[in-house]
């Protein structure tokens, strides 16, 4: 905000009509805003080790989810089926 008011003044200080300063601030504030939000995105390597990471994962709950049905469910069959 003191940076915006600055270069405001810095202008009118020149002769620039407050119309024109006024856009030259807004549109540097709008690049600004811009550069920051383009800091946050993913990058594409970013995203990959995310999915790779997403991958183990998922097989190690297949593989949770298998051993549970083979040491809890198989040998209980007899007694779900019983009525």
């Amino acid at each position: 905000m003191k940076a915006s008011i600055a270069l405001y003044q810095a202008l009118k200080s020149i002769d620039v009509s407050d119309e024109r300063a006024s856009a030259v601030v807004d549109a540097l504030e709008t690049e600004i805003v811009t550069k920051a939000d383009l800091a946050d995105l993913a990058t594409k390597a970013d995203l990959r080790a995310l999915e790779s990471e997403l991958r183990s994962d998922l097989k190690l709950l297949k593989w949770g989810m298998g051993l549970t049905i083979a040491v809890v469910l198989i040998p209980a069959r007899k007694q779900l089926l019983i009525i």
